[in-house]
């Protein structure tokens, strides 16, 4: 492609979750590959820190923004581009677009979401598989979940990817936490998630003197309601400089999930030579590879076995550590765009 890439930059209206950082690291890596994107956002879009010396435009709307500047507004401020939609969510008329979902969680696990939320996406993306829309998404596994729950074949679907860099670009933060003395979780206590599992975690955590500590917030109107589990201790949101802090002072990083279609934290902490145990489902074995230890997702003494074991086995963790990084190294953001831009090529 010669053409400018037309983004729906909704997303910079966002709070930043797994899916606001897959559209900021693509935008940015898509500039470097070809001419500069072409941002469309609503009235309240704005750059992020650092973009304003970039070479894309954002061209801003006088609409203020969701869903009816998605819907009504964007179709005609694209004039007749194809455009790319990072963020699950697209214009229902408009067809020569690409839309990225990334992962089925709206179909395979509903009660993690509000009613109004899961019923407008499921509409959403099963409307426009059937009006023929590009479509793409992070993983072979989600590949399989979205094929089969928007009922198109799997070829209909790209794999595009995400990378970790983005972790490394700020200066560290050191942790506010003693290094070593804590055991780190990253995500919100949305049901999918599964940070209850890890109460027993805390538990043995704090026989040895040591804490379970969560980073993350509750995207409102998004997840159901939900409560931090006992005994797992609540810093909020943190940026990438103090998170990466974090990741390095970690004894490791522990992911319980009950779903997830990529698992961005767990390669984000290899990254930063954190070692990772993870739920043993299909979505986290694929991205982690052999660089993790894997517990059950339904069984808390799964978990309490893999943290102790890398508590006490400095070997395991070493090994663990080097893993992760060989891990992280092999995806990149600069692969996953132009995985993508592979797929916008086949839009006539």
């Amino acid at each position: 492609m010669t053409d400018a890439i037309v983004i729906n930059a909704r997303f910079l209206t966002q709070s930043t979750t797994g899916v606001q950082r897959f559209a900021r690291e693509i935008t940015l890596a898509l500039s470097r590959l070809q001419p500069a994107p072409i941002l469309l956002g609503p009235r309240e879009a704005r750059l992020p820190d650092g973009w304003n010396a970039g070479p894309w435009r954002l061209d801003v709307s006088a609409c203020a923004g969701g869903h009816i500047w998605e819907q009504l507004v964007l179709p005609r401020q694209r004039g007749g581009a194809v455009l790319v939609n990072l963020a699950n969510s697209a214009p229902l008329f408009c067809r020569r677009q690409l839309l990225v979902i990334h992962d089925a969680g709206v179909f395979a696990t509903p009660e993690a979401y509000s009613w109004r939320f899961r019923c407008w996406y499921r509409l959403l993306h099963r409307v426009l598989a059937r009006r023929g829309v590009a479509l793409a998404t992070v993983s072979e596994f989600s590949r399989r979940e979205i094929a089969r729950h928007v009922r198109v074949p799997q070829e209909r679907v790209a794999v595009i990817g995400e990378g970790a860099e983005h972790i490394l670009r700020e200066p560290m933060v050191p942790p506010p936490l003693p290094v070593g003395g804590y055991v780190l979780a990253v995500g919100t206590p949305a049901a999918h998630k599964n940070l209850a599992v890890l109460e027993a975690t805390a538990a043995m955590l704090h026989g040895r003197g040591l804490e379970l500590v969560a980073t993350g917030g509750v995207a409102g109107g998004v997840f159901s309601a939900a409560s931090w589990p006992a005994g797992i201790r609540p810093l909020g949101r943190v940026d990438d400089a103090a998170l990466a802090g974090l990741y390095r002072g970690a004894a490791c990083l522990v992911f319980p999930s009950r779903y997830e279609g990529f698992g961005l934290p767990a390669i984000e902490a290899m990254a930063c030579g954190c070692p990772v145990v993870a739920s043993s489902i299909p979505g986290l074995r694929e991205t982690c590879g052999e660089a993790a230890l894997f517990a059950d997702p339904a069984d808390p003494r799964a978990f309490v076995a893999a943290v102790a074991r890398l508590l006490d086995a400095p070997a395991e963790a070493a090994r663990l550590r080097a893993a992760g990084l060989a891990r992280a190294r092999a995806l990149t953001w600069p692969a996953a765009a132009q995985r993508l831009l592979g797929a916008l090529a086949g839009i006539g």
